[in-house]
């Protein structure tokens, strides 16, 4: 969750973030936006769980062809 996605990725890649640090490097397969803090948060914790982790895979999986 973050104002400047760009910057947020930056951050990650350069290690900055100690809980994604041991995973980097990253890049972007998917962004979505939200007109308010507390709904960004209700994705952001939907995309964290077991459903939401295998739709991301599946937009990576079509993204690795």
């Amino acid at each position: 969750m973050t104002s400047n996605l760009t910057e947020r990725l930056k951050r990650h890649n350069k290690g900055y973030e100690r809980t994604t640090k041991p995973y980097s490097p990253f890049r972007l397969i998917y962004s979505e936006t939200s007109d308010t803090r507390g709904e960004a948060r209700i994705i952001e914790k939907y995309h964290k769980s077991g459903i939401g982790k295998e739709k991301l895979r599946a937009i990576q999986d079509d993204t690795n062809i």
